[in-house]
């Protein structure tokens, strides 16, 4: 799936730039000499984590939805800091990770996200104690200091509701204008439905999943009539766009994007969570 970094103002690249996974480090174990002395694959890697709370000094903040790691087997980790894509080279050792400095995209997030987002970062780093029970994970660090992860299984596209996080623009990413987040939605039914929030008024209609797997044809929509605050209507109008005639999407486990392809849709598009 297409990952953006989005950077204040107009500047804004593609997040593969920064967050190329190449083989930059490798997952390692003690020994090298034969079979006998290679470690199993530690149990947490490969699994994506949804983050639920970081504790620092005693002081436990929730996270954000859309909180989550996954630490790759071929020494990379990558996640979203609850508002930010991020990336970084990891070493395993055991039940010990080593974190490098993060790169991560540079979106506006609302105050309390931010603040998140600076507590996640500095926890994510340097060496880790790991230790998994069940489908949970708890990340210690050096000082004591602890992440709380659960286990998350991927998202079906159809039956879930995905929660508008950005709009896209070709190779490009905006964060939702302010007051607008986590107020648009929309869930794809089992019968060829369509149900949602355009970030105030709902809507219904019809949309068709194609064989192929790679676009979805949506009918016109039904909407609600209510006036909007500005931001709102302004939402309203992007999604409005997006979201008519045959568009293509991108599943990555509990993230979806959506594309127009045709007329003024052409290249705009938005990005969703499963929540």
């Amino acid at each position: 799936m297409r990952t953006k970094l989005i950077v204040p103002g107009t500047a804004v690249l593609t997040l593969t730039a920064v967050l190329t996974l190449t083989a930059c480090g490798t997952e390692q174990g003690p020994g090298s000499g034969g079979a006998s002395d290679v470690r199993p694959a530690a149990s947490f890697t490969g699994v994506h984590w949804s983050v639920d709370s970081v504790t620092v000094d005693g002081k436990k903040t929730t996270a954000p939805e859309g909180a989550h790691v996954l630490i790759g087997t071929k020494g990379r980790a990558e996640g979203n800091f609850g508002c930010n894509h991020f990336g970084a080279d990891v070493t395993v050792d055991g039940e010990t990770i080593t974190v490098g400095q993060a790169q991560r995209t540079e979106m506006g997030c609302a105050k309390d996200v931010d603040a998140f987002e600076r507590t996640m970062s500095e926890a994510f780093s340097g060496e880790l104690k790991a230790k998994r029970s069940d489908r949970t994970l708890t990340l210690t660090t050096e000082k004591g200091d602890t992440i709380a992860l659960t286990e998350q299984r991927p998202a079906p596209l159809v039956g879930t509701k995905w929660t508008v996080t950005s709009l896209l623009t070709g190779d490009r990413a905006a964060s939702l204008p302010a007051g607008t987040e986590k107020r648009a939605y929309l869930v794809l039914g089992k019968d060829g439905s369509v149900r949602g929030s355009l970030g105030c008024n709902t809507f219904s209609g019809t949309a068709k999943v194609s064989a192929s797997g790679s676009t979805i044809t949506f009918g016109r929509l039904a909407t609600t009539r209510r006036m909007c605050a500005p931001p709102q209507m302004t939402l309203e109008g992007e999604l409005g766009k997006v979201l008519q005639g045959t568009v293509s999407y991108e599943l990555d486990h509990r993230s979806l994007s959506l594309t127009g392809t045709t007329g003024e849709s052409s290249g705009k598009g938005i990005s969703a969570t499963a929540s």
